[in-house]
């Protein structure tokens, strides 16, 4: 405003050029800030990921297998190899900045592609992430079915389990198995470490044995019923074999130390099968029973020599708590269900036979 209280033009003129010469400045210094801040920013990231990947991965799972033993360097080049990691020095720098190293664990796990190293690291500390692997043994299955199953479903060599299998001394075999690993192979689920050890397997199993027979005082209540701890398992492994059926079981075993006490043959078939190593059927022909293997209890009076499967829980309870019973036979009449019949007297077991062969004309192939 002029004198007069008019605008004066000239003045608005120039305090305008001068707001406008101070915002272009400002814009200039801010705009050249962003500029440097973005190129340091790029110049950063660049720095960062140049041996590491930024963001989640490209989401493409891929399995990578740490094996027993693997230090840092070592588990870095299997998760560079596979995609997972872009550098061992970024996996190393994230295992050695997050103090738990030593926290990490062999195995198989589940990883996603071109993760930043220190999102791998934390997916190989989380089991979630870990891929068990587990083998299963039925009760009553000899060693040999065992050992098809860990070929069948680990892919170890035949080779190589027979060799883990004849290093007895490598087992904690109790004492009275007298060096039998057959009847201690203790059936169950068991978790495997990868690569799979035949070895280790079988060790597991042995362990667990002893772990059941100490539960169920097994030694103790052998020497109350008159047998030898590897009389009594070895008594277990037959019932396995005979019956599946728990009810079932604590019979048969009764029927069992009832011939032995009156000296009578056992005459198991399941003893024939284990002496020929021929599995699949429940029958035996004559030619099968005149067979001489001190295994055939149709051939030698008493017990075999030694277990002819591997007992589960079931069976040894049985073969420790036998039912008491006056029966001498037993037949199981229909294998679809499990359905055994006992006798007392040879009449009676002849018409439980009856049953069993109609069930297998009925069933042409099963028997």
């Amino acid at each position: 405003m002029d004198n007069d209280g008019r605008l004066d033009w000239r003045k608005v003129g120039y305090h305008a050029r001068s707001a406008f010469a101070v915002l272009l400045s400002l814009s200039i210094i801010i705009g050249g800030g962003w500029f440097v801040y973005d190129r340091a920013n790029d110049a950063y990231v660049a720095w960062r990921t140049a041996d590491d990947y930024a963001g989640e991965g490209t989401g493409e799972e891929v399995q990578v297998l740490i094996p027993r033993g693997a230090g840092v360097n070592q588990i870095g080049d299997i998760l560079v190899e596979a995609g997972v990691v872009k550098s061992i020095k970024a996996f190393r720098k994230a295992a050695q900045e997050s103090g738990e190293s030593d926290q990490l664990s062999y195995g198989r796990f589940n990883l996603t592609k071109e993760l930043p190293a220190q999102t791998a690291f934390e997916m190989l500390l989380d089991p979630e992430n870990m891929v068990v692997l587990t083998v299963t043994f039925p009760e009553g299955t000899p060693n040999s079915q065992q050992w098809d199953i860990i070929t069948r479903d680990l892919e170890v060599p035949a080779d190589a389990i027979a060799a883990a299998a004849a290093n007895i001394d490598y087992f904690d075999l109790p004492e009275y198995a007298e060096g039998n690993l057959e009847g201690f192979l203790f059936p169950s689920t068991y978790n495997v470490a990868e690569p799979p050890n035949p070895s280790w397997i079988m060790a597991s199993q042995v362990r667990q044995f002893k772990t059941v027979a100490e539960r169920l005082s097994l030694e103790g209540r052998a020497e109350e019923l008159g047998y030898t701890p590897l009389e009594v398992v070895t008594i277990a492994s037959i019932v396995a074999r005979e019956v599946s059926t728990p009810t079932d079981q604590p019979m048969v075993a009764g029927v069992i130390y009832n011939r032995l006490a009156q000296g009578m043959k056992l005459q198991m078939d399941s003893t024939v099968h284990y002496a020929l190593g021929k599995y699949g059927k429940v029958t035996t022909t004559a030619e099968d029973r005149a067979n001489p293997s001190p295994y055939n209890t149709y051939y030698h009076e008493g017990l075999p020599p030694a277990p002819i499967s591997n007992p589960g829980l079931t069976a040894l309870e049985a073969a420790i708590t036998p039912a008491t019973t006056d029966a001498l036979f037993f037949v199981t009449v229909d294998l679809d269900t499990g359905e055994t019949r006992f006798a007392a007297t040879a009449e009676e077991h002849a018409a439980n036979v009856a049953l069993f062969q109609q069930w297998c004309q009925a069933n042409t192939g099963r028997c």
